[in-house]
């Protein structure tokens, strides 16, 4: 019973720094464009081909 003394208050804290964290993400616009750096992934060799044989 003690224990959850100890371990309501550190999940609490634990929630607290992950929603702060999430909202700095949102407001760093961190979630503004996320198909842009797959499609960087896929396609950035094929781009920088082209461009060495012109």
């Amino acid at each position: 019973m003690e224990s959850i003394y100890i371990l309501i208050p550190i999940a609490i804290v634990l929630v607290c720094v992950a929603v702060a964290i999430f909202l700095w993400a949102v407001k760093s616009e961190q979630f503004e464009d996320l198909e842009r750096q797959g499609h960087n992934i896929l396609f950035d060799e094929e781009d920088n081909k082209e461009n060495d044989k012109q």
